[in-house]
């Protein structure tokens, strides 16, 4: 058999197949929620803080380090209050701490 194949951009990937658009989605969401808190983290965390997924209430942040997950469990309920003001539904916010790499 002869089949040529054409080069598609990963956007044109993702628009043709109904899980990576899913996929796709969950993550633009994600990363929606942390730039709607980003100025509520303080500027020396920002680079360790990440989105990560969100299933019905729950959000998942992934944060590098433990004194770093402390602050954010600090700064949790103004997370879930900013969140709420703008339109998400989330009742808990999940830190993950991942290990530095």
């Amino acid at each position: 058999m002869n089949r040529r194949f054409h080069a598609i951009t990963v956007l044109q990937a993702t628009e043709e197949s109904p899980t990576l658009a899913s996929l796709a989605a969950r993550a633009r969401d994600a990363n929606a929620r942390l730039a709607a808190i980003q100025d509520l983290i303080p500027a020396e965390l920002r680079a360790n803080v990440k989105a990560g997924p969100a299933e019905d209430d729950v959000w998942c942040v992934l944060v590098t380090g433990n004194a770093a997950a402390a602050k954010i469990r600090q700064l949790g309920p103004a997370f879930l209050s900013r969140l709420k003001a703008r339109g998400w539904d989330v009742a808990t916010l999940r830190i993950k701490v991942q290990a530095r790499v």
